[in-house]
């Protein structure tokens, strides 16, 4: 039988003094705050920052291959091929940018053209539905953001004409809105529009021209390595670039959220470790008069020790498991109701995201008993300092 194990239990669940049994429910209480705080810390961050990167990436890819100085490129199906066999792409499609003006009645608005060549890489589409094309002459459809559409005053079906000034000339092209979408990323919404890039080329008068190629990766952690691939076959003057490096304005921001997680996990841990250390040192107070009396039977400071241990570990584990229902539990309940609403010009997002990692939560759940377990020690270290003739006239 273990000793130090029988002798925690009981006096842990058994005939407590109301303070003490007080004092263990704060401390299982603030322990189980602080892993939930934690775990929603967690979830919200990584919710946060695979919805954000994913609709960043959605427009621009995950990498851009475009021309050193920027001008345009001639379309090469051989590279396209290569750049296909490289494990870590998924895919890839050709992409050119044109600017334009577009007119609704007497609206206008001065807009970036982009002409894709797959059209089923259109983002967010919300309303509508995407370009189709014969394959014999390029499409006269179009797709447009929800917030340019109603600030033109623009609804599906309506026909719209778009101006390209081009070799001194206005070249005018009537399309039909077929599809809206909606990013949140209100700059980006107002100033893009989707159009079929046979069509730019047709009205540059330059059948093979592409600003360049949007790859996509299949796994994020393999980006740099990709980048590095695609740069070795390119000609010269062609570059591969990250989109992350091209928008380091809204990238960066996504990593600035990881600081923050990072801050608030240390913040809890510290209250969950000091609420812990002062919940054993009253309990070690209270039980002052028993500490001597064991002393006095010849148990030793070990298996005092041991005890106390028990009986903090009793406490954390009640509040880490405690902790974990209501984490784990807000997490849920946010992912499948969405009660929290978000300033979508603030956080490019209406809702507020959650992702949880089932790897995250075991690493909270063992990191935390493995702190709570190393600040339970220190406490206990005054235990050898307890006369057993001073402890048992201890009042």
């Amino acid at each position: 039988m273990n000793t130090a194990f029988e002798i925690a239990k009981r006096i842990s669940f058994y005939k407590q003094k109301n303070y003490t049994r007080f004092i263990v429910r704060l401390s299982i209480a603030a322990t189980a705050i602080s892993v939930a705080a934690i775990l929603l810390t967690f979830s919200i961050v990584n919710g946060f920052q695979s919805t954000v990167s994913h609709k960043l990436f959605s427009f621009w890819g995950h990498l851009q291959i475009s021309s050193v100085n920027g001008a345009s490129l001639n379309d090469n199906p051989e590279l396209a091929k290569k750049i296909k066999t490289i494990s870590n792409v998924q895919s890839s499609s050709a992409f050119l940018n044109q600017t334009m003006v577009l007119a609704k009645d007497i609206e206008i608005e001065g807009l970036n053209a982009k002409g894709i060549a797959d059209f089923s890489s259109i983002p967010n589409l919300i309303q509508g539905r995407l370009i189709q094309s014969d394959g014999q002459s390029p499409s006269k459809e179009i797709v447009l953001s929800k917030n340019l559409a109603s600030k033109l005053h623009i609804v599906i079906g309506d026909e719209v004409r778009l101006y390209f000034f081009q070799n001194n000339q206005v070249q005018e092209r009537k399309l039909k809105v077929v599809g809206l979408f909606h990013s949140g990323i209100e700059a980006y919404d107002l100033k893009n529009v989707f159009i079929d890039i046979h069509l730019l080329q047709q009205l540059i008068q330059a059948p093979n021209a592409i600003t360049g190629y949007q790859i996509n990766v299949r796994d994020l952690n393999t980006i740099a390595q990709t980048q590095i691939d695609i740069q070795s076959i390119l000609p010269e003057n062609w570059v591969a670039s990250a989109s992350a490096d091209l928008y380091p304005q809204l990238f960066d921001w996504i990593q600035v959220q990881s600081i923050n997680r990072d801050i608030t996990i240390i913040i809890m841990l510290f209250i969950a470790i000091v609420n812990l250390i002062t919940c054993l040192l009253i309990l070690l107070l209270e039980r002052v008069p028993m500490i001597g009396s064991l002393n006095a039977m010849g148990a030793t400071h070990a298996m005092i020790r041991k005890v106390f241990l028990y009986q903090a570990s009793f406490i954390a584990c009640a509040g880490i498991g405690l902790g974990v229902l209501i984490g784990l539990g807000l997490s849920i309940l946010q992912l499948k109701f969405q009660w929290i609403q978000l300033d979508e010009s603030a956080y490019l997002i209406d809702v507020l995201p959650i992702q949880i990692q089932p790897l995250q939560v075991i690493g909270v759940v063992f990191g935390t008993a493995i702190v709570c377990y190393l600040s339970f020690l220190l406490p206990t270290i005054w235990i050898k300092k307890i006369s057993p003739a001073k402890a048992i006239r201890f009042d």
